[in-house]
Order: C-alpha cells, then structure tokens, then sequence
C-alpha cells in the first residue's frame, strides 16, 4: 500500500519530533548535576551538583594535628584562607591546640610543623602559618549573615583522624543565631555563651576547626565539635564566619585579645550554696541573674556603685540569665564603651551606666 505524500510527510515530523524530544531529554539528563535553579535570589542545588563546589575547595582544607613531645594529643581539621610570598596562613579552632607541637597536612599528605601567631579561648579561633610550599589553593571567605534556613551547606575535615582525612558531608542549615553555652579554660560548667549556625551535616571528633562551606563553596563558618553533644544525633553546630574575619588582624599579629571587664567575681542566682556562704540573702522571686560576690577596688563597678549582694538582671536590656549570658553581653562592647546594667538591691529593681574597663 502505498503512503501518500502528505502521510509521508507527517511520519517524518513525528520521527523527528520523537528524536528531538529525546534528545532534550538526554541532556536535561546529563546535565541535571550542574542544574541550578533560581527561586527569590536564593540558590538552590540539587545535592549531585556539590562535586564541582567541593573540587573547588578541597585542596583549602587540612589536617591539625597537636603533639606533645612525640605523643599525638589532639587532632582537628583548619583551612587555608590566605597566603603571601613565604607562607600560608591557617584558621582553625583554638581548643584543638592542646600540644606543644603543631604538624599540618595538605589534601596531597605533605606534612609541615606549624606556628601559631594568635589565639583565643573565647572566640575558639587560632591563625597558623605554615611554609607556602604547602598550600596549593586559599579559601574564599564568604558571609553567613545571607546564608537562609534550608539552604544546602557541606562540609570538609579529618573525623577521627588522618586516616579520614578529607571527609565531605552535607546537609543543610538548620537554624541561625543559636545561642549555645559552653564551657572557657578548666572550668567545665558552661561558663560561655556563642552565637553560631546549627546544621544537620555530620561532625565527629576531629572536624573542629574545618570549614563549613555554601554550595558555591564559600566558608561561611568554622565547624566546632566543642559545641556539639555526643548524645544528640542530627545536630552540629559552626561558629559563623564573621567571627573570625572581625579579628583576623588581631590573631594574625598575635595581639592578646583585650576584653572587657566589670572588676568583680560572681556567681549565678541558682547557686545557693555559694551565695549562702557569702552571707548574701536573694528574693525568693529572683530566679534568673548574676549574683555580685565582691567588687574589686578601683574597677569600674566600684565606680558605678555595684556592691556585693547586687544581682545583675540585664545588660542594654539584654537579660543576663547567668554569667554565660552576662560575658556574652559584655564581649559584645569594646573596652570604653558605656553600658546599662539593671540590678535588684534588697528586692528593688535598680538602674547604673558603666564605662567598660579592660581585662587584660
């Protein structure tokens, strides 16, 4: 049976139409990994895609490692975020400086002894320096404040060791501005408040200090296992890039970071048996605070008439439930500035200005 021309023709442009289709479709296909949609200026990835992001920065990242003498006490990971015409520079975490011997290996296993220029237990940042013969590429350091709740994140560090060295996670972040108490120097009651970006990307012993990378692979945080509980799954914590970049300068010139201080020794409102020994007596409607123990001679507490027995309440209207919160407060000035402290003094809400003075 013969076709007519026009059937003919119609045959060709469904063969055709059925060929250009699949072939659409192959390279929607092949090209998915790289496919990035735009929705309100916000970015989103499928997680396929991270490949290219995490080539980009893989050889940033390092292993930290901590001896004393020949013994291996700590390990954690850093990244290379600068480098000049002799060395390259390292940002980590302070607390994964435990030893007195600091080795760094780079993603091609070349190991080097490290020298800390700056660090500090408060911000839990240190900056090393390496010889520039390690680092084969620096880090860009990006912006967590425009980073948004349910945007893709990953990570890269050294869980459990060397061994894993270079171990990417991802997730996305899962809250902003947690406040998270920790604990400062030996004491272990959570004396330090932070505030950092929660994430549900794994971190084990060995990722502090490694960067936390957006999908464009820009850091936008430094991974801190220290603010992470062992017995909470899902839930890993990165002190925000901003931290760092604010005292770049001072850690690099290994300046001793100058903060603020009221001049007194304190103890939270539910520690009855501290406040008991000091013969201090609280309103029993007073649950939250800072309790003033006594006030050093000279210091501008002492200036601004705070006396023992005074419980602090806010600062800047900022509520000091305990002294975390009232450090947290007070590290947020700088040394001269003014601030507002409301107190209660035998069960009467009170109101004084103090001009800060320096701890150091």
């Amino acid at each position: 049976m013969k076709l007519k021309k026009q059937e003919k023709k119609e045959i060709i442009m469904m063969i055709s139409s059925f060929l250009v289709g699949g072939l659409i479709m192959y390279l929607i296909m092949i090209n998915i990994s790289t496919t990035t949609i735009v929705k309100d200026k916000t970015r989103i990835y499928d997680k396929s895609s991270l490949s290219s992001s995490v080539d980009k920065v893989y050889e940033t990242t390092v292993v930290v490692e901590s001896y004393n003498g020949e013994s291996l006490d700590t390990t954690g990971s850093g990244f290379f975020y600068k480098n000049d015409n002799k060395y390259a520079y390292i940002l980590t975490n302070e607390h994964v400086l435990t030893g007195t011997t600091i080795k760094i290996t780079n993603s091609d296993d070349e190991t080097k002894d490290a020298e800390i220029l700056g660090k500090d237990e408060y911000l839990d940042l240190a900056v090393l320096r390496v010889d520039r013969s390690l680092s084969k590429k620096v880090a860009n350091l990006g912006e967590s404040d425009s980073v948004k709740i349910g945007d893709t994140i990953f990570t890269i560090g050294s869980p459990i060791g060397i061994n894993y060295k270079g171990t990417v996670t991802s997730g996305i972040i899962s809250g902003k501005n947690r406040m998270v108490q920790t604990s400062v120097g030996e004491n272990k009651q959570g004396n330090w408040l932070m505030q950092v970006l929660q994430m549900d990307a794994p971190i084990n012993k060995g990722n502090s200090g490694g960067p936390l990378f957006n999908v464009n692979g820009d850091v936008i945080g430094i991974s801190s296992l220290k603010l992470t509980d062992e017995e909470i799954e899902g839930m890993a914590f990165a002190i925000p890039i901003e931290y760092a970049k604010n005292h770049l300068e001072e850690l690099e010139k290994g300046k001793q970071m100058k903060w603020p201080e009221l001049g007194i020794s304190m103890t939270n409102v539910s520690n009855s048996g501290t406040i008991m020994t000091n013969e201090i007596s609280i309103p029993d409607n007073v649950r939250d605070g800072v309790v003033i123990l006594n006030v050093k001679e000279g210091s501008c507490a002492e200036k601004a008439k705070l006396e023992k027995g005074d419980v602090i309440i806010s600062m800047d209207n900022n509520p000091t439930k305990n002294i975390a919160y009232l450090k947290y407060e007070l590290f947020q000035h700088k040394i001269g500035d003014k601030v507002e402290i409301k107190y209660i003094r035998n069960g009467k809400e009170k109101t004084t200005t103090v001009e800060l003075n320096s701890s150091k």
